[in-house]
């Protein structure tokens, strides 16, 4: 058939095809700017931080220049992560009404050699191509037999042994020796150093580059050592060690005590960990020179999990943050093995919304905060998790799968050149099934998982042998394992192809290579089946793609159960890939399939894939967003204590009282109570305000006498409230009063008897009984099974002690029984009564501190008290609170005592702060 009837027929054939109707659903159109919420302002721009650019970098010399003052950057096509950089593009387009803008890292920058071409297609090229290993299928000619396909097997070489310099040639070679290695190299080229005038000059070529082909505004950041201020391309590789060899690992279920022996013994985690909140600290300083109020920044995975705590701390509350992890998440048990676990939680949390590929993630990770962080979960009015309370502070979580460019593909498949290579390979292998994979390779893309299934299937349906191959296409890893891992694999290949095959018949195909778009897309519509067996996996797009590809031909895909495409993919043929005789079957009942099962099946998948698209998923990730932001908007926000007005207050006054809670308001909240011991720092600014004339210092607390007494009972100057103001020691004394000395106590063997019940039930409980008031703690349980246990004690508590005047108090992972008569807001009450032209501050973290906070406003409404209050609740600025001011944690309290004590410089404060924000 010649070219133009060969395009001619392509054209009938797609010209009424799905692949030529474009899906409706993936027209959505982003949410307008001026659609923003009420209360919520927005600029119009987005910025995307992302791991990299989506260009690699490469620079070259001028000719005879042995220095790097002369030099020219090349931009290639960064490969993978083509949903993402596709979802990216599409923000760019003008008819979004968006501004975007990139910033990623600009990866490890290598020198193009001064004697080879340009070549834009260098991103397709596996650089660590050898010319050994494994040597190609045979092409003999054999009567009646197919010759496998050229354009493939020409190519099959193996990545174990590297050449020692790989350097781009300029034919079609995919790699060639040529070059000049004879030279000594001089200083400036083993060490290249990048000046800030080539990195503007960088900036530029990006600012051309991106324009070219659709990008709005890429912005590059840059690290590395510096050197009189140049920024040296050496051991670059240390910035992506913490994510790519703690992170990935875990997340993938590789835990430590599995890595390799080798990399195992030189883990530097201390050191990567260092590096990783540099990296982010980089991004930041990025984001900065281009932030404006308004703009909504949108952090992009694991890489960057700290970046949304750090920009929250530099910007503010009002700052619009979303992040998405592109990666799996790993069960809290697994995740709990990191050592910095609880700082990349609280670094995540920072994010207005965290979204992940499935629901499973998303669950694991709602899971880790409860049960390391101790946070609790916010449900929708049909209990379904909505997102997670941190205190008072609330972050969105959502499961969002991501798509793919359903136009770009359907365009790229319906490419004449595709049809040139479908050609091909079909003569190559006439009649034979194509079962066809692509995966990177390392241990959780199931590459050895799917070998052994397809050994299993030859070995079950010996009629298949000769009438079936698996072409399999790998790319490279970074991980150490992935010279092992191929080892494995061509040792497997060659088992398989020595059991099964013959001279004209090889049943394992085995490419370790990048491919052609135009090669890749054809091999995916000659495919009969595609056969995907990842052990863990995030997105996996090559599903996605093979189902837009077989919309003639209505192919099956199988998909394992462990990918984030699963959840997303139902009507897929979901296996397990380590039960090799499930997917054996699988694999058979596909093949067999009749046309209108396939037609069924591919129907339902075809209008997933067409339908949540790369931009539908822009769609809704920003419409979730703006629901966040809408949430917090119409949340009241307590502002930040100003230092310098609550000094100038104190100062103007004569009298002046404090009042302080003390767990979580002078001590931060620990796992054992008894362990919440005050610091010396503490200790002495409490004694140093307390000794200043004028002031009258007290610490209101759920703790009984003997600890307060033990910790601070020192202090003659202080007074103590103990068990929420049962009992009281007055600045001087040494006595305690007893202020329920004339209540009827008998509910608290009752108390006692339900707290007793619950305990037996609850592993880690405890009762803390004081003097009058009886406490349950649950705090060292299981956090699940805690607060279940938690809720049916409250409700038998409440119906048991309904005869006595007293009530059930929910603290932190504690129930606690009190006379309703005493509480804190009754002490501040008492304390504050002759006070009413004075200063007052009170600060507290929890439930019952809001007693105090709620006394105090209704004595300044009465205009009982007419001085300068401050009520400072401790959590994050959006906590509802009673409060009228709020400080982020226990140390900023005592630093607030100690500009009123002088022990601390407001001055030092500022500076402080500002380091912060840099």
């Amino acid at each position: 058939m010649s070219l133009p009837s060969a395009l001619k027929q392509l054209s009938n054939v797609f010209s009424g095809s799905p692949l030529s109707q474009s899906a409706s659903a993936s027209e959505v159109a982003l949410p307008d700017p001026a659609d923003a919420p009420t209360g919520v302002q927005l600029s119009g721009n987005i910025i995307s931080a992302t791991f990299l650019t989506p260009y690699t970098i490469g620079y070259r010399r001028q000719a005879g220049a042995t220095d790097n003052k002369h030099v020219t950057w090349e931009l290639t096509p960064r490969r993978g992560s083509s949903a993402l950089y596709d979802t990216l593009k599409h923000l760019a387009l003008k008819e979004n009404k968006w501004s975007h803008t990139i910033i990623g890292w600009t990866g490890e920058i290598s020198e193009v050699d001064q004697d080879s071409k340009y070549n834009p297609t260098q991103h397709l090229q596996n650089s660590r191509l050898a010319q050994t290993g494994n040597p190609p299928p045979a092409q003999v000619a054999i009567a009646g037999k197919p010759t496998p396909p050229s354009a493939l097997s020409a190519r099959s070489k193996s990545y174990i042994t590297p050449p020692p310099v790989p350097i781009v040639g300029d034919g079609d070679d995919r790699m060639t020796m040529k070059g000049d290695y004879s030279r000594v190299r001089t200083e400036e080229e083993q060490n290249p150093c990048v000046s800030q005038e080539e990195r503007d000059e960088l900036q530029k070529t990006l600012g051309v580059k991106c324009k070219d082909v659709g990008w709005d505004k890429i912005r590059a950041v840059w690290l590395g050592d510096e050197r009189d201020g140049r920024i040296c391309l050496t051991n670059m590789d240390r910035w992506m060690a913490y994510a790519e060899k703690v992170l990935w690992p875990t997340f993938h279920y590789i835990i430590p005590q599995t890595f390799p022996i080798a990399e195992g013994a030189t883990l530097r985690e201390k050191d990567w960990w260092k590096d990783y909140n540099k990296f982010n600290n980089a991004y930041a300083d990025e984001i900065m020179k281009t932030y404006t109020p308004g703009d909504i920044i949108w952090i992009h995975d694991y890489h960057l999990l700290m970046l949304p705590e750090i920009l929250r701390k530099r910007l503010g509350r009002d700052v619009h943050i979303g992040l998405f992890v592109h990666a799996p998440w790993p069960s809290s048990e697994i995740f709990r093995i990191i050592s910095h676990r609880k700082q990349i939680l609280t670094g995540m949390l920072a994010a207005n919304m965290i979204a992940f590929q499935s629901e499973t993630y998303k669950e694991h990770f709602i899971s880790c905060c409860k049960r390391i962080l101790g946070f609790g979960e916010s449900l929708d009015k049909d209990g379904k998790i909505t997102g997670v309370e941190t205190y008072g502070s609330h972050c969105a979580v959502h499961a969002l799968p991501i798509g793919i460019d359903y136009q770009k593909v359907r365009t790229a498949v319906t490419n004449p050149d595709v049809q040139d290579n479908m050609d091909k390979i079909q003569k190559g292998y006439g009649d034979r099934k194509i079962i066809v994979g692509r995966d990177r390779l390392d241990s959780v893309r199931g590459v050895l998982q799917k070998l052994r299934a397809f050994e299993r299937f030859l070995e079950n349906h010996p009629e298949w042998i000769d009438k079936v191959v698996l072409i399999q296409i790998t790319s490279p890893s970074s991980l150490i394992e992935s010279q092992a891992i191929e080892l494995k694999v061509s040792e497997l290949v060659s088992k398989i192809n020595g059991r099964f095959g013959s001279l004209h018949y090889t049943p394992v195909q085995h490419y370790p290579q990048y491919l052609q778009p135009q090669e890749y897309f054809a091999l995916l519509r000659v495919a009969s089946l595609g056969l995907i067996t990842s052990v863990r996996d995030g997105m996996n797009t090559a599903s996605l793609e093979y189902i837009i590809c077989q919309a003639e031909t209505h192919g099956p895909v199988i998909l394992s159960e462990f990918t984030g495409t699963a959840e997303s993919l139902h009507d897929a043929i979901i296996v397990n890939p380590t039960n090799t005789a499930q997917v054996a079957f699988e694999i058979n009942r596909c093949l067999t399939m009749s046309l209108a099962d396939k037609k069924s099946h591919h129907k339902k998948l075809y209008d997933y894939v067409t339908t949540n698209t790369s931009q539908a998923w822009n769609t809704k990730f920003l419409r979730c967003l703006f629901d966040e932001l809408e949430r917090n908007a119409s949340h009241p926000i307590t502002p930040v204590l100003d230092f310098q007005k609550f000094l100038d207050a104190y100062k103007a006054r004569k009298q002046r009282i404090f009042m302080f809670d003390y767990d979580g308001t002078l001590a931060p909240i620990v796992q054992d109570p008894e362990m919440a011991i005050p610091a010396d720092r503490v200790v002495r600014t409490l004694k140093r305000l307390a000794q200043e004339p004028g002031n009258s210092v007290w610490i209101i607390s759920g703790r009984d006498q003997k600890f307060l007494s033990t910790w601070l009972g020192h202090i003659d100057e202080l007074g103590l409230s103990a068990e929420h103001g049962c009992f009281l020691r007055r600045p001087g004394a040494t006595e305690w009063e007893n202020l329920a000395e004339m209540m009827d106590m008998s509910w608290q063997k009752v108390a006692e008897a339900v707290f007793q019940k619950y305990t037996e039930k609850t592993a880690g409980s405890f009762i803390e009984k004081k003097n009058i008031a009886v406490t349950w703690h649950y705090r060292r349980a299981e956090l699940g099974l805690g607060r279940h246990m938690a809720a049916l004690c409250h409700k038998e508590m409440v119906e048991a002690l309904a005869p006595w005047p007293v009530e059930v108090m929910e603290g932190k992972a504690n129930l606690e029984v009190r006379p309703q008569a005493l509480n804190k807001g009754e002490i501040v009450k008492s304390l504050v009564r002759d006070m009413k032209e004075s200063f007052v501050f009170c600060a507290g973290d929890d439930r019952t501190d809001e007693d105090m906070f709620r006394v105090l406003n209704q004595l300044e409404d009465e205009e009982v008290l007419k001085g300068d209050v401050f009520a400072v609740t401790v959590g994050p600025s959006s906590k509802i609170t009673e409060a009228k001011w709020h400080l982020l944690e226990p140390s900023d309290v005592v630093d607030a005592a100690g500009i009123c004590a002088g022990v601390v410089d407001i001055a030092d404060l500022a500076a402080r702060g500002n380091e912060e924000k840099r």
